[in-house]
């Protein structure tokens, strides 16, 4: 074979090989399965679930939890949570979702990581079993409401606002103005009611008298190691563990089967990811900011 075959053969071998990775990536991107496999075990299986930000919406997990819950070969869920908590209502959704999935007797093993705090400890108390690191940081059972204030920065550049509105209290909470005692007191009562939410709810799933839990829920945070001698959790362990308790649970023998759902992502999403989600971030910063919240605000 001359030495310029062996070029064009080269050449040609290398467009295969191209045109091979181009087709099994837009095969992957365009694919109609929307789950992927964790592992390869034998067993029954097990979906993971994962819940790794703060809490804005709950569209998504509530989807998971409902579509996992009715799908028979299903045989558990591990919920892994690596969040400050969030937004009260999607909190208490996801929260709510989990627990009809337990209450169906599909067990769900909640993994915490690093942080599962406020609501993210509230999403994890209808789980059949918590499992946490000895390190996580859990807890901080409370409410949190903040208010940005413009109104002495405008009075220094010059600007003012107008207002008009139907009751004292419809505008509580402006940033154009200064708090009046009338609107602490509204949004104290507020946070005072979902408060209590919360206290019930941990008070009902951890089966501790809401006397006991109101001692511990005030906004602190403890390690899983604290939380385990508080029964706020059941059991000290790693992801790894919450798998096998989780096998243990549903009555699967050998290794599960391991199934999350697949993040699908379009092109543009590759392209302009980054500048996307930095967007995105700032928008829930700025708009989608609930007034209040089941939040760790955790140290900078």
């Amino acid at each position: 074979m001359t030495k310029s075959a062996k070029w064009l053969w080269g050449i040609f071998a290398l467009l295969i090989i191209f045109f091979l990775v181009v087709f099994v990536t837009i095969f992957s991107l365009f694919s109609d399965s929307d789950t992927e496999d964790l592992n390869y075990g034998s067993g029954g299986t097990i979906a993971v679930v994962e819940l790794k930000e703060p809490i804005v919406e709950s569209e998504s997990i509530v989807r998971q939890f409902k579509r996992y819950r009715e799908n028979q070969t299903v045989k558990a869920v591990v919920f892994r949570i690596e969040s400050p908590g969030g937004g009260v209502s999607a909190s208490q959704e996801i929260y709510e979702e989990v627990k009809k999935t337990r209450e169906s007797g599909k067990p769900v093993v909640v993994s915490m990581g690093s942080v599962a705090a406020s609501g993210g400890y509230y999403v994890a108390i209808g789980a059949s079993r918590i499992v946490a690191n000895p390190g996580s940081v859990t807890g901080s059972i409370g409410v949190i409401s903040q208010f940005v204030q413009y109104d002495d920065l405008m009075k220094k550049i010059g600007l003012s606002s107008s207002t008009i509105k139907s009751g004292k209290l419809k505008d509580a909470g402006s940033p154009f103005r200064k708090m009046t005692e009338d609107d602490k007191r509204y949004f104290q009562e507020m946070v005072d009611d979902i408060y209590g939410q919360f206290v019930g709810a941990v008070a009902q799933e951890r089966k501790l008298d809401v006397k006991i839990v109101r001692t511990l829920a005030d906004g602190r945070v403890f390690t899983g190691r604290k939380a385990y001698q508080l029964k706020l959790i059941d059991t000290l362990g790693t992801y790894e563990d919450a798998v096998a308790i989780a096998a243990s649970m549903a009555g699967i023998t050998g290794t599960p089967h391991l199934i999350k759902e697949k993040k699908k992502e379009r092109l543009s999403d590759m392209i302009l990811g980054s500048v996307r989600e930095e967007l995105k971030g700032i928008s829930q910063e700025v708009f989608a900011r609930p007034i209040v919240q089941y939040l760790y605000t955790q140290p900078q």
